[in-house]
């Protein structure tokens, strides 16, 4: 099995990064192949480096061969449904697989991310997955998402930090991590503060290979249709002729 774990930001330390937590998390036999984007953004914070990353996150589908499935490792999910139309392979987003295992895993949990611009995104993403009632707060650590890729960075404990206030002040039984960069916290947190702490990229993975073992495929009806290939009008005036 082939799993094509896409980081949809340009960082090659955040993809390597991304790519060792999969490995751990794969059943022997699963390949994995991390890639990012050779254009883009170097981090996604806020809806408009989504935008500017979905091109690049789709040439990537369309131009890797022999895949079985995709992970779109980036928590808000970007560009989650314009991957589903481009490829009947299960597409499977961080965010969306790591809200998944947290409402079964608990009664509420919060989400703890970057920084403040990227909470909106997530709670629309948690409304439209149904998820919402679950979720007791999405906060902001206030640590920038290339921030978590640098040595000696106090990232770490900021993160933790703001963990502890969601257990405190939100009654959270579990908490997912609302950001690729931080997959390698989640264990070491969950020993700190002595509850699930939830990678996204993980979950993803798991959920990915359980979708190719079930022989499941993205549905090719209604809004996960292939795009519809419009021949260019190049002279307007030959319509008219």
């Amino acid at each position: 099995m082939r799993l094509l774990v896409i980081n949809p930001n340009t960082t090659a330390s955040m993809t390597e990064k991304i790519g060792a937590a999969a490995r751990r998390a794969a059943a022997p036999g699963t390949e994995i192949i991390a890639v990012n984007p050779a254009a883009g953004p170097a981090a996604i914070e806020g809806y408009h480096d989504e935008a500017m990353c979905v091109p690049g996150v789709l040439d990537l589908i369309h131009t890797t061969p022999d895949f079985d499935a995709v992970v779109i490792a980036c928590f808000d999910d970007t560009g989650l449904d314009a991957a589903r139309c481009a490829t009947d392979r299960p597409v499977i987003g961080i965010g969306e697989a790591g809200y998944h295992f947290a409402s079964m895993l608990s009664n509420k949990f919060s989400v703890v991310t970057t920084l403040a611009r990227s909470v909106p995104a997530l709670e629309h993403n948690l409304v439209r997955y149904g998820l919402a009632a679950r979720c007791a707060r999405v906060r902001a650590s206030d640590v920038p998402v290339l921030e978590l890729e640098r040595p000696g960075s106090e990232g770490r404990g900021r993160v933790s930090a703001e963990v502890a206030r969601a257990i405190a002040e939100d009654r959270a039984e579990a908490i997912v991590l609302g950001c690729a960069g931080m997959a390698d916290f989640a264990a070491a947190l969950s020993r700190e503060h002595g509850l699930p702490v939830i990678d996204g990229v993980v979950c993803a993975v798991a959920l990915a290979e359980s979708a190719v073992r079930l022989g499941l495929r993205t549905t090719r009806l209604g809004g996960y249709a292939p795009p519809i290939r419009v021949r260019p009008v190049h002279d307007a005036g030959r319509l008219s002729g």
